[in-house]
């Protein structure tokens, strides 16, 4: 199978040679740690840990419909939060992108993300065309 990146006009892509936020290998499309930076990447969506993960579900959902999928394609997350008290939120904002089986999930509280006002990165795998 060939390997295909993925892009989307509405997530903005990293600077050449970093990573690919998508790739697309058949059915399977793996997406990158993806923060709430805007595309400005100097400022940030939100402030708190239901903004953040709103802009992130939304940059998330953004590639799996280039790649010509739905949320409920997602099989399993990983989320990397800074203050894990502060879970709930992340909980809400995906209960708002998600319906039926959610995907299989590992949350895990790090020290610190690349900027101090990034509270939380999420990354997904998904199979295009498994929740039709």
């Amino acid at each position: 199978m060939k390997k295909q990146r993925v892009y989307s006009p509405d997530v903005t892509e990293p600077a050449a040679g970093l990573w690919s936020n998508a790739l697309r290998v058949g059915p399977q499309l793996f997406i990158s740690g993806l923060t709430a930076r805007g595309k400005n990447l100097d400022e940030i969506t939100g402030d708190d840990e239901y903004q953040q993960a709103m802009a992130v579900f939304s940059k998330i959902q953004h590639l799996v419909q280039a790649a010509g999928g739905e949320m409920n394609d997602i099989v399993k997350m990983t989320i990397y939060v800074t203050r894990i008290q502060h879970n709930t939120a992340v909980w809400q904002a995906r209960r708002e992108f998600f319906s039926g089986d959610f995907p299989a999930c590992t949350l895990v509280e790090v020290s610190a993300l690349a900027r101090p006002d990034i509270l939380l990165e999420i990354e997904a795998t998904a199979f295009i065309g498994c929740a039709a």
